[in-house]
């Protein structure tokens, strides 16, 4: 019993932390409703600036987060509830999400894209097969690309030349299976121009479980 109130209490304590950064989002949220279509779109560039001038991913969270929640509202008529910025803010940090169906993962991973494709170095959302890789991109794309950043999507019939351009986007959508073998051939590529793939930097996992565990029994 002693184990098991000390997991609780640690998950409370960590819920309770998370609670003040979705806090810090609600507070930036009314001055994110007044911005026009416009000025939302040039929050992008707003962000990249304050990064270049030395803030941090975790400095500008709050606002970046609000301007997507905003972004969904207009474009999509869904607004992310609490749960779904604290779930965000996991993703982040680099932790595992654990979310039901239906409780909204879909549009839980666009606040950490979208934070972290603002560095410029690309972010990745990995998924388990085709269909959701081109739902992904369409529909969820379209917040992406109303605040002013790119959105690709790998199809299994694309060249290099065609991967290489949609893996330049700030957002890519990529089936695991895809992902993994273009990496294996960017390894075995013999010149610099038959890469693909730009350095690694930040990518979401949907069905970690499926993808890292189930699937992990073959090489790939």
């Amino acid at each position: 019993m002693g184990l098991l109130r000390r997991m609780i209490d640690a998950n409370e304590r960590e819920i309770a932390r998370l609670r003040k950064h979705v806090e810090a989002v609600n507070a930036s949220e009314p001055e994110m409703e007044r911005l026009s279509d416009g000025e939302l779109y040039g929050r992008a560039d707003h962000f990249r600036h304050r990064l270049s001038e030395g803030e941090t991913l975790d400095d500008i969270l709050p606002e970046a987060f609000a301007v997507v929640r905003e972004g969904a509202k207009r474009v999509l008529g869904q607004r992310p509830f609490d749960v779904q910025v604290m779930g965000a803010i996991v993703l982040h940090q680099g932790k595992v999400a654990e979310m039901k169906t239906g409780e909204g993962k879909t549009l839980t991973a666009t606040m950490p894209l979208y934070l972290n494709a603002l560095t410029g170095r690309g972010t990745h959302l990995v998924t388990t097969n085709d269909f959701l890789v081109r739902w992904q991109a369409q529909w969820m794309g379209r917040i992406y690309e109303f605040l002013g950043l790119t959105v690709g999507h790998i199809q299994h019939t694309m060249d290099a030349a065609e991967r290489r351009a949609m893996y330049n986007r700030d957002i890519t959508c990529a089936e695991n299976s895809e992902l993994g073998f273009d990496y294996l051939r960017d390894n075995m590529t013999g010149r610099p121009e038959g890469l693909v793939l730009r350095d690694l930097h930040y990518a979401i996992v949907d069905e970690v479980d499926s993808i890292l565990i189930d699937e992990a029994r073959t090489q790939l």
